[in-house]
């Protein structure tokens, strides 16, 4: 009961402070400066990060699919946070037989939008608030546009729009199941399943999705 009465307390004086997520809605990253010639081949690109914008009607449904079944299977289930998934990863951290977390694809875009990375109680806390705000302000489909146009994927590249032009030269709907497999693996750790760099982990990795 003192444990419960804690939380409570704790979440009573936190979600007043939470920022404003309605923000959100109006999304649009800043992308850069890109030259092309008369018959659409890019030659120059300025700026440091990669993005190139995809409202969610345009994203093909096999790029949802494998994000969602290998980030977060019951994202269209839950209210933000995933409690079979939370319950799931204690017991396996527990057992031992994985260090294995439990973060929805809500809880990654408040996270990639209002907090840092540091791993403290508090900041989790605040993630679980956000992550719950966010849905009670956005539908579905908003929050997942936001996700895959704001994720980092490595080599500069934030979104899987951006994420397949620098992969392989390519737009999302271009690519096949393969390819969009591997993109959808890559939020984990980009660094570690970077395709030019440790292709046989991004195999791997591939084949979890």
């Amino acid at each position: 009961i003192a444990g419960l009465a804690t939380i409570i307390f704790t979440v009573t004086l936190i979600y007043p402070t939470l920022p404003d997520v309605e923000s959100l809605s109006k999304y649009r990253p800043k992308e850069p400066l890109q030259i092309f010639t008369k018959d659409n081949y890019l030659i120059q690109e300025f700026g440091e990060e990669r993005r190139d914008f995809i409202a969610i009607e345009n994203v093909p449904q096999k790029m949802i699919n494998a994000i969602i079944a290998i980030e977060d299977r019951r994202f269209f289930e839950h209210p933000g946070i995933d409690f079979i998934g939370i319950a799931r990863a204690i017991l396996k951290n527990i057992a031992g037989k994985s260090h294995e977390g439990a973060s929805t694809i809500t809880m990654q875009v408040a996270r990639n939008f209002f907090l840092t990375s540091e791993r403290t109680f508090k900041r989790k806390i605040n993630e679980i608030l956000l992550a719950i705000k966010i849905e009670r302000t956005l539908s579905k489909e908003e929050i997942l546009e936001l996700y895959i146009n704001q994720i980092y994927l490595g080599q500069r590249s934030f979104g899987f729009a951006a994420a397949a032009n620098t992969y392989y030269g390519k737009n999302l709907d271009q690519l096949n199941l393969g390819e969009t497999a591997l993109l959808a693996g890559l939020p984990k750790a980009p660094s570690r399943y970077n395709p030019f760099i440790r292709p046989h982990l991004s195999i791997k990795r591939q084949q979890d999705v």
